[in-house]
């Protein structure tokens, strides 16, 4: 645009001073006076200047042209930059916010994550905790399944034991008996010693006492217990003897003299061979008073073979 505007300028200055030599300046003739090789020469020079003008002229027109297309370019270019600008702007606006928008959930993140960290820092402990619970409960369980192992072999030595001792007691002979005198009231006195004959029989297990003789057989060699007791409502001594075989062991014996009734009662532990037998005898001139309410009785068992 300034070279277009100085090549005007110029133009103008040709054009002023082209004015001022046909007005006569400069020619040193006076006026009304003709020259014909002056005017031709004059006029030639003006032709040839005109024709440089315009030539120059249409140069700079061709270049005024030039460059306003180049301007409507860059204008077209500046307005298209200025587009793309705006588009970037929005574009960067749009991006800014995002970014704003990004970083809030970054700074969210953030916080869940702190958040996530102290949750996860809370359960790694209860982890540990577990874990040593656990650990705690293994060696309980531990100690309890070598408490078990240790009951269950006691258990299995018991067991053991305990069918041994079944084996025991299945193989050895059960005695026990328990038996009553009569129901029939007063017994004796008589002239002799006599073997009460207890028939009232509660109990004969392995059948070693025989109601029809009063005489307890012993079945195998062994320990026995015997009880027996002795009862009277007369005004009489009453007395009984524990024999074992032919030998006299215990004697009870009571005197009543007075109203009710007199008793008297003993136990003995016998070390007995096999077909040893005891029996209860009353002795002469004594009586005994028996009836429905079983008032006396003669027990025995095995406590245990030897």
């Amino acid at each position: 645009m300034r070279r277009a505007a100085v090549c005007l300028a110029l133009l103008l200055c040709l054009l002023w001073t082209g004015a001022q030599g046909e007005d006569g300046g400069g020619t040193g003739k006076k006026e009304g006076e003709f020259d014909i090789q002056g005017a031709h020469d004059q006029s030639s020079s003006q032709t040839q200047m005109r024709t440089d003008i315009w030539a120059e002229l249409k140069k700079l027109r061709d270049m005024a042209i030039e460059h306003r297309i180049k301007i409507q370019r860059l204008e077209q270019d500046n307005t298209a930059t200025q587009v793309r600008l705006t588009a970037s702007e929005s574009k960067n606006a749009v991006l800014e916010t995002k970014m704003s928008s990004s970083e809030k959930e970054v700074e969210e993140v953030k916080r869940e994550n702190a958040a996530f960290e102290s949750r996860m820092s809370s359960s790694e402990k209860e982890v540990e905790e577990v874990k040593r619970e656990n650990a705690d409960l293994l060696a309980r369980v531990t100690a309890s399944e070598k408490k078990s192992t240790a009951f269950e072999s006691r258990m299995s030595s018991s067991e053991k034991e305990v069918e041994e001792l079944q084996r025991e007691n299945a193989d050895r002979p059960q005695v026990a008996f328990s038996a009553g005198l009569t129901n029939a009231g007063a017994v004796g006195p008589f002239t002799t010693a006599t073997t009460l004959k207890f028939s009232k029989v509660f109990t004969n297990i392995g059948q070693a006492y025989n109601p029809t003789t009063g005489i307890f057989t012993a079945p195998v060699r062994g320990v026995y217990y015997f009880r027996f007791n002795a009862w009277e409502t007369r005004l009489t001594w009453t007395s009984i003897e524990l024999f074992h075989n032919d030998k006299r062991i215990m004697v009870i014996s009571d005197l009543h003299d007075g109203t009710g009734h007199v008793s008297a009662s003993s136990a003995m532990v016998l070390q007995l061979e096999k077909g040893d037998v005891v029996y209860i005898v009353m002795p002469s001139s004594f009586g005994v008073y028996d009836d429905v309410f079983n008032r006396i009785i003669f027990s025995g068992f095995l406590l245990f073979p030897q």
